[in-house]
């Protein structure tokens, strides 16, 4: 390792429009005020020698050799200060080098290396320990004391977290760690335990890393500049010999991080400091949980079967594909044009998804393509679009840090967003104020050394009433931006929302009883979101999962419209996407009324546009959604399906539906890495490649396009895209791509927003946000800026609506589901990491009064029970929620959350309502009807995979 590398170079320059000019080592140097004298160094390319100092942390000063020998108007400055917490100051004089710096720097490396073990050929570190690199920068060739006498060189590793090992015999107390928990992460895990020499670190007070309050993001093994922090698989496997800059497969925040690589074996993935999203953090899942892309379970031939009852068989490429085609033609001949379709992914590339619409559309001959995103976001898509007039979030991550009041909504950025939450938590710490409405206490209500000024726990189903009831403290105060409304926004809409939402229905005080919320609280939180400077609003599926999430997000938009918080760094209005290219997938056209680039099939203009690029007339009339495709299935209509790396039976609410739509199909083609929960109703399988295995862009939650590169070959021999041209080209439809790239090109020509976006100009740039076009060549951080999208803002009447899914005396509990840091969505990826170490199944929260009602303690199974099924889950009796509300997780298959969430959704978009379930919950001693079903089910799939090989081949027609 060199002595500062790409990503370490010293602290890093204060912002200021003042320059100062100093020497360094006779070599003159201007940098803004407040710069350290270390960073200044660099800028003029001289590095000082370092242990303590990282351009990611605040500077510290502890190692001792960074010193340097400073004169200042002729005379000498007392002592040797450390460079890294020196400020420059107009003509200083700086000397880096001198017989007396060395001496003392060697001097200071002894001692270190005094109570180091000297194993450095057997280290897993060798070769790039900064330790080591320093005590050669130094000079330094023998130690005089230590080795015999007191050390500790023999202290015991701490082996308990399955992804890194902490060795306190090589810690030297630099406190690197410690500062990325604090400064970095935010989690305030590790300290420092004992004075002196005894000094060591600790997580939590003196516990193990795994029985401590660490996330495992990986900020402290990162920061570490020896072995104390090392990932296991570096100890296993060596230290990597190259490496690629991708993207990360999980949450919508999409970092950045380099593949470290050992020929096609990855050693390590360390976040990119040079990555927009992240700058250079990361969490437990893209840090580490990376090894499902090798793991066992994949599924990597092609297998075929006539019936879900008979045995899968392995096939080629080839016959798997011929058949898929010609039972799609068979079923078009006997049951018309329209009785297939697809379902796109948010977790596969913006190019894989844009070649499964087109597929749809182009080949299958009608629109009915759908995609997980809907069932998620499609209010965020709707809302905006009629309010602001773009379908998607305002602004980049890194504005919060200019934002003085964040208002979070429906979310906990802690566990699905937790690189974000890390930029809010720290610019919170910094004095920015916060406001949550949830009805839970999530880590964002209060957490180390942050604490929400505002906790809004609302019942759940009333998001709505509480957005007007904030909007009716603004107008009926004056606090709104009247100048900014007169020049950005549409003033009749004004007006009539103005009057609807002054009414005195909407008062905190009428509202109060429907939410659950004390009118005091919300006059609170509104004065604060409309005086308290900028103000940034960001939301999640906490609002868009209902019957009025459209209306909701509405809401939200008129809140920013009227206080003047959109269009500019520290505001705006920002859905945090909860898949890795939700915006994507969106973006590409996955919708059965909406062609790429949220253009309505029915226009004849933009029609005619893709027809001519593809060689086919299109239907103009909507396709089918994924619930009219199921009611369909289940009307004899819909008889075939193409989903590419989706699960719906787990994801889709009302299981039972859903698997009694799928039984009804006659060929269902799943594309995926598992043998999912979908695909055990399937008949064709083909094998899918992992985000490590392809080339492509993912686009996350600030429009961010980033790259996503193959760093090694795909292990079932084809990439998603390879797969779908080939179906495409049994089913008569040629796609005569050769690369991603030229598949973002079509992308580009065809879609406004991406005009200007080319895998040349992602590699020169990084990563681009959109609309990138001929007036915005190089992308849009901030949206709306100066004027909105579709001219003058809109204010949007929102009228509360009771949801029709009502608590009775049989189901007098609303359950609400949600996620949790360690594992993601359905779960497929994360369980098959070590993940599950922390959350090894779904659990049911509940509020000890409503416990104690039931006769249910903690660790009792529960029976939970709605309208639409019932299952069984163990109880965790907590006061996060709220006396009457219930809460879950949905990420493994066995505790079928969906069995119980009901058919409801969004009056606009049918997105589910996923977060408002009336329950029932009672101890029970075995497992549900349901669950019963699925465990004998599961086993006779499972026999069916390995009976395979005795399968008859199937004959096609």
């Amino acid at each position: 390792m060199n002595q500062l590398n790409e990503t370490d170079y010293g602290t890093p320059a204060r912002a200021s429009d003042n320059m100062v000019t100093l020497e360094i080592d006779g070599v003159a140097v201007t940098v803004p005020a407040g710069t350290s004298v270390m960073r200044a160094s660099v800028e003029a390319g001289i590095n000082v020698p370092k242990l303590c100092a990282t351009d990611s942390l605040e500077p510290f000063g502890s190692c001792r050799l960074c010193l340097v020998e400073i004169e200042k108007d002729g005379r000498k400055m007392k002592g040797y200060p450390a460079s890294c917490t020196t400020p420059c100051e107009p003509g200083m004089k700086v000397q880096t080098q001198t017989p007396k710096l060395a001496e003392i720097r060697r001097g200071v490396m002894e001692l270190y290396i005094s109570d180091h073990p000297l194993d450095c050929l057997t280290c897993p570190t060798n070769g790039n320990c900064e330790l080591q690199d320093m005590a050669g920068v130094v000079g330094l060739r023998e130690v005089r004391y230590g080795y015999e006498g007191e050390n500790h060189t023999k202290m015991k590793k701490d082996e308990s977290n399955p992804y890194f090992t902490y060795d306190p015999s090589k810690c030297i107390v630099c406190n690197r760690c410690v500062r990325a928990c604090e400064e970095t992460q935010g989690t305030f895990a590790l300290t420092i335990n004992g004075r002196g020499f005894e000094s060591r670190v600790s997580a939590g007070q003196m516990e193990a890393f795994m029985e401590s309050e660490c996330v495992s993001c990986g900020a402290c093994v990162e920061a570490c500049p020896t072995a104390t922090l090392t990932e296991k698989t570096v100890i296993m496997l060596g230290q990597a010999e190259h490496s690629k800059v991708t993207t990360c497969a999980y949450c919508g925040v999409g970092c950045s991080f380099k593949a470290e690589m050992k020929g096609n074996e990855v050693v390590r993935m360390v976040p990119y400091k040079d990555g927009k999203a992240n700058q250079g953090h990361s969490c437990v899942k893209g840090r580490f949980a990376w090894g499902y892309a090798t793991h066992k379970d994949r599924i990597l031939n092609p297998m075929i079967r006539k019936s879900i009852n008979d045995p899968w068989r392995e096939v080629s490429w080839e016959e798997a594909l011929s058949y898929a085609a010609s039972e799609f033609r068979r079923i078009q001949a006997k049951h018309g044009k329209d009785s297939i379709g697809g379902i796109t992914s948010s977790r596969c590339t913006n190019e894989e998804t844009y070649l499964v619409q087109k597929l749809v559309r182009a080949a299958f001959g009608n629109n009915n393509v759908d995609t997980c995103a809907r069932v998620c976001h499609s209010p965020t898509g709707y809302g905006l679009k009629q309010t602001l007039g773009e379908s998607a979030g305002t602004q980049t991550f890194e504005s919060v840090m200019k934002s003085d009041v964040i208002l979070i909504m429906g979310a906990n950025p802690a566990a699905g967003h937790p690189v974000f939450a890390s930029q809010i938590k720290r610019r919170v710490r910094q004095g920015a104020k916060l406001i949550v409405i949830d009805p839970r206490t999530t880590e964002m209500v209060k957490s180390p050394h942050i604490q929400a000024d505002y906790h809004l726990k609302l019942r759940p189903g009333t998001n709505t009433a509480i957005i007007t009831a904030l909007a009716h403290v603004i107008l009926s105060e004056g606090l709104q931006d009247e100048a900014y409304i007169q020049e950005r926004c549409d003033l009749q809409s004004y007006q009539d929302w103005k009057e609807f939402v002054l009414r005195e229905d909407n008062s905190p005080e009428a509202m109060a009883a429907i939410t659950g919320v004390p009118a005091e609280i919300i006059r609170g939180a509104a004065r604060l979101y409309a005086t308290g400077g900028n103000a940034a609003i960001y939301y999640g599926l906490g609002v868009t999962e209902h019957a009025q999430g459209s209306t909701t997000v509405m809401g939200i938009a008129n809140l920013a419209m009227c206080t003047g918080n959109v269009g500019r760094e520290g505001v705006g209005v920002n859905p945090l996407r909860g898949q890795n290219n939700v915006q994507g997938s969106c973006d590409m056209g996955s919708f059965p009324h909406e062609l790429p680039g949220y253009r309505h099939i029915s226009d004849s203009t933009v029609r005619n546009q893709f027809e001519q690029a593809w060689g086919v007339t299109l239907n103009p009339e909507p396709g089918l959604r994924i619930p009219n495709m199921f009611d369909a299935a289940l009307d004899g209509s819909f008889k075939g399906l193409y989903c590419e790396g989706e699960d719906i039976v787990q994801s889709d609410p009302n299981t039972q539906h859903v698997a009694a739509a799928l039984q009804a199909m006659e060929c269902i083609v799943v594309q995926d890495l598992f043998l999912n929960e979908t695909a055990k109703y399937a008949h064709v399988f083909l094998p899918g490649s992992s985000f490590l295995e392809k080339d492509g862009t993912f686009t996350n939650a600030e429009r961010r396009i980033s790259r996503v590169r193959k760093v090694m070959p795909p292990k079932a021999g084809k990439s998603d895209w390879e797969v779908t041209v080939a179906l495409a080209e049994a089913l008569g439809y040629p796609m005569p791509y050769n690369h991603p790239s030229e598949i973002m090109d079509e992308i580009a020509a065809l879609t406004p927003s991406f005009h200007g976006v080319s895998y040349d100009k992602l590699e020169k740039l990084g990563s681009i946000q959109w609309p990138c076009n001929e007036s915005a060549p190089e992308g849009t951080p901030i949206m709306h800026v100066g004027s909105f999208i579709r001219g003058k803002g809109k204010f949007i009447n929102t009228q509360y609506f009771a949801t029709d899914e009502k608590v009775t005396q049989r189901y007098p509990l609303i359950l609400t589901t949600g996620r949790i840091l360690s594992q993601y969505n359905v779960g497929a990826q994360t369980r098959r990491t070590e993940n599950s170490q922390w959350h090894s199944e779904d659990r049911l929260e509940i509020h000890p009064h409503d416990a104690e009602d039931r006769g249910i303690r903690e660790g009792d199974w529960v029976g939970v029970e709605s309208r639409a099924g019932q299952t069984v889950l163990r109880a965790t009796v907590t006061e996060k929620v709220q006396p009457g509300v219930v809460y879950t997780t949905f990420h493994f298959p066995e505790s079928g959350a969906n069995v119980i969430t009901t058919d409801n959704s969004d009056w606009a978009t049918n997105c589910p309502e996923y977060k408002v379930t009336a329950v029932q919950v009672m101890p029970v001693t075995q497992p549900s009807q349901w669950q019963q079903h699925y465990q004998r089910f599961n086993r006779e799939q499972l026999d069916l995979l390995k009976g395979q090989a005795q399968a008859e081949p199937l004959v096609t027609k």
